[in-house]
């Protein structure tokens, strides 16, 4: 069993870690190892979810979030108990050879195919392709994409299958506007010969680097053909595909899972934090099933004490703020300036300080605002030194 990186105590600031948890590599979290499930193809059987449901209770703490590179990760895993937790995932099929191969296998699939597409065929031998990649940080990801118009364009990844204007498959390098015709036969090994070109042209920086950066520093990869146009943004609610269900904050107990998995015959994963049901039956407890409620207006990691990192709690505040926000603004409550849940700029952002919280206006977690004590619903709306929303 390969042993996690432990964390120390903040000194200057927060610790950027530079690599994900997988399930035979977790993380030290504040409630114990976070250890991340990589599901193939981006779907869970129904069976799936109820034996990944058991396994949280018995060997976590019942708290299983979902990530925004689209992978579910149980929480409050001890030194003791990942043994036999790693053993029953095995049982389920959702553990790689090393974790080696898991750290390569960083793919996330679009929603919505239906079968015959060539969506879990790619993503198949993808997998299999990327056994022989060279070893690349820890973030380095892929997406697979190829429904008329690409869907995952915000997703965190550095390689991207995706169809053309005229409905080519393009292999396309974040960052760079223009792709390479490709087939899908060809495609896994020419995804692999870009990951090989971005290694050997220097993308690697003391272990860490992504494309995007790479591409910035004057690397120019090959491509001439352009992506179709953007879907616009996924929202909780009916799809072609089957409901949209968005989870609070990214996560789910072990509990409502369990439930889940008697309504739906699986689900898919995506960088969204919501689940695609296939199937469902009833009315599933714990999701969000339309884009009007609240708490899809706020974002907030996991915060204190769950996470050693962050220096105020961040999900309870957010509850309470929620039904306060203007429905034309985004809150991201963080427990640190790393800002994980959402690292880009937001409307309104509430980062935890030692003295309390720093609320800023259209920036990120680590940008200067006005530090609160404690942030009332007033001061979202009427924040000193600042316009009124």
């Amino acid at each position: 069993m390969t042993q996690p990186i432990i964390q120390g105590p903040i000194i200057q600031g927060p610790i950027i870690q530079g690599w994900c948890p997988g399930a035979l590599r977790p993380m030290e979290s504040g409630d114990g190892w976070v250890v991340r499930i990589r599901a193939h193809g981006g779907r869970l059987t129904a069976a799936q979810l109820s034996g990944i449901a058991a396994l949280s209770q018995t060997h976590g703490n019942g708290l299983i979030d979902l990530s925004s590179r689209a992978n579910l990760q149980l929480r409050g895993v001890m030194p003791e108990t990942h043994t036999p937790l790693i053993a029953g995932l095995r049982a389920l099929g959702l553990i790689d050879g090393t974790a080696q191969d898991e750290a390569k296998r960083n793919i996330q699939v679009s929603p919505f195919w239906t079968t015959g597409d060539g969506t879990q065929e790619i993503a198949a031998a993808l997998e299999t392709a990327l056994l022989s990649a060279p070893d690349l940080p820890g973030k380095f990801g892929y997406t697979i994409d190829i429904g008329p118009h690409p869907v995952l364009t915000q997703a965190s990844a550095d390689i991207r299958l995706e169809r053309s204007t005229k409905g080519d498959l393009i292999i396309r390098a974040d960052g760079f506007p223009l792709g390479q015709i490709t087939t899908p036969q060809d495609a896994p090994a020419q995804i692999v010969a870009l990951a090989t070109w971005f290694a050997e042209t220097g993308g690697i920086t003391d272990g860490r680097g992504r494309m995007a950066a790479h591409i910035a520093r004057g690397h120019i990869p090959a491509g001439d053909t352009a992506p179709a146009e953007t879907a616009p943004a996924a929202q909780p609610g009916s799809t072609p595909f089957g409901p949209l269900a968005a989870l609070a904050f990214g996560q789910i107990t072990a509990p409502d899972l369990a439930s889940l998995a008697t309504q739906v015959s699986g689900v898919r994963l995506t960088s969204w934090r919501m689940l695609l049901l296939e199937n469902p039956q009833g009315a599933p407890e714990g999701l969000i099933l339309t884009p009007d409620d609240p708490l899809l207006r706020v974002i907030a990691c996991t915060g204190a004490p769950a996470c050693p990192q962050a220096l105020g709690p961040t999900r309870n505040l957010a509850r309470q703020l929620a039904p306060h926000l203007p429905a034309n603004r985004l809150l991201h409550v963080s427990g640190c300036a790393k800002g994980c849940a959402h690292p880009s700029a937001c409307d309104l952002t509430l980062t935890a300080t030692p003295a309390g919280y720093r609320l800023i206006h259209q920036g990120r977690a680590a940008d200067a605002g006005r530090d609160l004590p404690q942030p009332t619903p007033s001061d979202l709306l009427e924040p000193a030194n600042a316009p009124r929303l």
